[in-house]
């Protein structure tokens, strides 16, 4: 039997799971791969691949509030980070993971792995979760926290989401808020990538680094231990036709969005570009351009803090100790000061 963050013990509860409005199919919180977690499937439409299923996780604090966090991870992820939940348990709130169609605990045998056509696809699956939030599980403040690709689709979720009044706060970690290349790139190869995913999506992007991966991975430079079948070191290929979902996505953000709600964006001090190992993946933003990140992120809404971490990388929240504290100082500053945590 799983239990909570204060050791009091879990209880299943069936719970009604909707996509887009419609009653899906009855189930139950059973066990999750990390002790002391639960998950249930979202069932979800048929998809141009065959069933679409996210998978929410959870794990509940024996608190007297009805306050929880939703977590959405990124591209070549899936939540395995405990030690953020401990934060968000300690802090008062209950806390829940949703695994998006096709990544980690939702990947299945006949879908490309990561793979998608269009963001709204993910926009339903938050639906989904915000849904058994708001009904079986009766939260009544919500705040959605968003990782990389994770927090371009909390952004837009705020944005526009068909729930978006239940979410009350946004935090985000390295958002994915445009593409990291030269200008010239960004200028003439992405729009021809994305335009070629329009017509051939299963198309191959080659794009190879293993540096991100080996400076998370215990078995390589970092100190984490995860399931490299769903996160591989050298990650997923990339196919034309998430390029293009993402290359909508992206231009959506720089028209300027009018997010209403507190939103906090912490991002690495310094990106660096390296080709092989080097150290300096162990205090820099390998994946993203933090330029990018500081150049958006103002246009989201009126009520934006933005914070550069110092030896931050990109998941901020697996960057070495030092910076790693100053990233739960500054979201627990926030957290108090917006009235999210205890």
């Amino acid at each position: 039997m799983a239990r909570d963050c204060r050791g009091q013990r879990l209880v299943n509860m069936p719970v009604l799971v909707f996509f887009s409005g419609t009653p899906m199919q009855q189930t139950s919180w059973t066990p999750d791969v990390l002790p002391g977690f639960e998950q249930t499937t979202l069932s979800g439409p048929m998809a141009f691949d065959g069933p679409a299923d996210a998978v929410l996780v959870r794990r509940r604090c024996n608190s007297t509030g009805a306050r929880a966090v939703l977590y959405v991870h990124g591209y070549v992820d899936y939540f395995f980070q405990t030690h953020l939940a401990d934060f968000y348990n300690q802090a008062g709130l209950h806390f829940y993971s949703l695994e998006l169609r096709r990544h980690g605990r939702a990947m299945r045998a006949h879908q490309l792995p990561n793979f998608t056509r269009a963001i709204d696809d993910y926009l339903e699956d938050v639906d989904a979760a915000i849904h058994v939030l708001k009904t079986s599980e009766a939260v009544d403040w919500l705040l959605l926290n968003g990782h990389s690709t994770g927090g371009l689709v909390a952004v837009l979720y705020a944005h526009r989401g068909k729930n978006k009044s239940a979410v009350n706060a946004l935090f985000l970690n390295s958002p994915f808020l445009d593409m990291n290349l030269p200008p010239w790139q960004e200028r003439f190869l992405e729009p021809l990538l994305a335009a070629l995913g329009a017509w051939w999506p299963r198309l191959v992007v080659p794009v190879v680094t293993t540096v991100y991966g080996q400076s998370l991975h215990v078995e390589q430079h970092g100190a984490w231990r995860y399931n490299t079948l769903w996160k591989p070191i050298a990650g997923f290929p990339i196919y034309a036709g998430w390029l293009h979902a993402m290359h909508r996505a992206h231009a959506e953000v720089a028209r300027g969005l009018s997010i209403q709600c507190p939103v906090l964006v912490l991002h690495a001090r310094r990106s660096s570009w390296p080709k092989e190992w080097s150290e300096e993946a162990m205090s820099t933003d390998v994946v993203l351009d933090v330029a990018d990140i500081a150049r958006l992120a103002p246009g989201l809404g009126p009520k934006v803090k933005l914070v550069a971490i110092k030896d931050g990388i990109h998941d901020l929240v697996l960057s070495q100790p030092e910076a790693r504290a100053q990233v739960f100082a500054e979201l627990k500053a926030w957290l108090v000061a917006i009235g999210g945590a205890q």
